[in-house]
């Protein structure tokens, strides 16, 4: 079988929504695929780089970039995103390609939702099955239902965008041939507002996590981590991105440090949250600060909002002393970073909605320690949860085991076979 994914910021640029695809590349080939990328050139791309990534991509698989607008055109009012300055490029390449050779599926995996229309262009000119992972939902309901909170880029610039995406989405579901979703919920979601998806092949495929990148970061010199790990400090590191949906899980942690930490921790405890913002280097607001500020604590927390290259992320969680997973009060969110969390073994605390896919995950493999909320919960409730949980037991000085038969399936490895059994599916 011969699969064109679809991927527009792939390493190695450094982004999130290309992690999926960079990891199970290399277990393609051992599932009889043939697999080739299509992608945006980097220079393209409003990214920071990582050639770590891309050194253990396999030289067998041929990786197509495309040039479209470029980066100083994303000044201009609706080019800022890379699907609004790149499709034309992307469609164009696209053409070229399945016009040379046939392809047996295409795979879109981006969170450039944009893209996601490449695929009915295809099915009708070339006849070819198209399948769309979403990695986040492209239209969601989160901000009409607490509308108490601002939508990211403001309501008038966010209401536009979702009328514009609300027109779009069904409009690529009706000829679409299988959707992978990272969360039950997201599938939910898409069968509930387009009732047509129902029957439709779908598959929930939860962010993966490769054990071999650890075994790599020896290249990574100790003096780019963000803190010193041989300072006499203890630090506590979340990295990934803030928000008002974070707020009830922040002000539980801070709560709980704040009424039932010991003095001697406190003195050394350094918290660090790093990339904290998908804005542009150097612009993005702090978000996870302020409630740190706000309930007396922010001389304990860093906050840097520019995201960090996947290398310096491994690495710095393996070298961190714990390590944070903090949870959105939206049910359907489920954290991309978690595989790779438990993979780098070290103590962690997951603090998600009881309805998240990760509190069951995380039971099953072990790993950390997970304590659920419901909606509503208050912040002294989940403090005193955490309290119990973490802080009387120690717990963030002992790492918890990770039962590696019930990781296996979250491996790269394993989701190479699932994803290609799937698509074979998809017609």
């Amino acid at each position: 079988m011969r699969v064109l994914l679809v991927s527009p910021r792939f390493p190695p640029t450094s982004a999130a929504d290309s992690q999926r695809l960079r990891m199970l590349l290399p277990h393609f080939a051992a599932q009889g695929v043939e697999a080739e990328v299509l992608a945006v050139d980097p220079v393209c791309v409003a990214s920071p780089m990582d050639p770590w990534q891309a050194d253990a991509l396999p030289a067998t698989v041929p990786i197509h970039r495309v040039r479209g607008r470029s980066l100083r055109w994303s000044r201009v009012p609706g080019l800022g995103s890379v699907e609004a300055r790149c499709l034309g490029a992307l469609a164009a390449a696209g053409d070229r390609l399945l016009n040379e050779r046939p392809f047996d599926r295409v795979l879109v995996s981006s969170t450039a939702f944009g893209c996601f229309r490449l695929g009915p262009r295809w099915r009708q000119r070339f006849g070819v099955p198209f399948v769309l992972d979403y990695q986040d939902p492209w239209v969601n309901d989160y901000y009409r239902d607490h509308p108490q909170i601002s939508p990211p880029g403001g309501r008038l610039k966010y209401a536009l965008a979702d009328r514009l995406n609300r027109s779009r989405e069904p409009r690529v579901l009706q000829t679409c041939s299988g959707l992978i979703a990272v969360s039950a919920a997201y599938l939910d979601d898409l069968h509930r507002r387009y009732p047509f998806t129902v029957g439709r092949p779908s598959l929930e495929l939860p962010f993966p996590g490769a054990p071999e990148d650890f075994e790599r970061l020896e290249a990574i010199p100790p003096g780019a981590l963000p803190f010193d790990p041989g300072d006499g400090l203890i630090h506590w590191l979340s990295i990934g991105r803030g928000g008002a949906d974070l707020t009830t899980a922040l002000e539980g942690l801070f709560l709980a440090l704040k009424r039932h930490a010991s003095a001697s921790l406190l003195s050394r405890l350094r918290l660090h949250f790093l990339g904290t913002s998908y804005a542009a280097a150097g612009s993005g607001i702090p978000s996870i600060r302020p409630v740190a500020e706000r309930l007396g604590l922010g001389h304990l927390v860093e906050e840097r909002t520019d995201r960090l290259p996947l290398s310096l992320t491994l690495a710095s969680l393996r070298a961190a002393d714990a390590l944070l997973v903090i949870g959105s009060d939206d049910p359907a969110y489920t954290a991309s970073k978690l595989i790779p969390y438990l993979l780098a073994r070290r103590p962690l605390l997951a603090l998600m909605h009881e309805r998240s896919p990760v509190v069951p995950l995380i039971r099953c493999c072990g790993g950390g320690t997970v304590v659920p909320f419901p909606s509503g919960e208050s912040p002294g409730t989940l403090a005193a949860a955490i309290d119990h949980a973490w802080l009387q037991r120690d717990q963030y000085a002992t790492p918890v085991p990770l039962d590696p038969q019930a990781i296996r399936p979250h491996t790269a490895a394993a989701q190479a076979a699932q994803l290609m059994d799937f698509l074979r599916r998809c017609r």
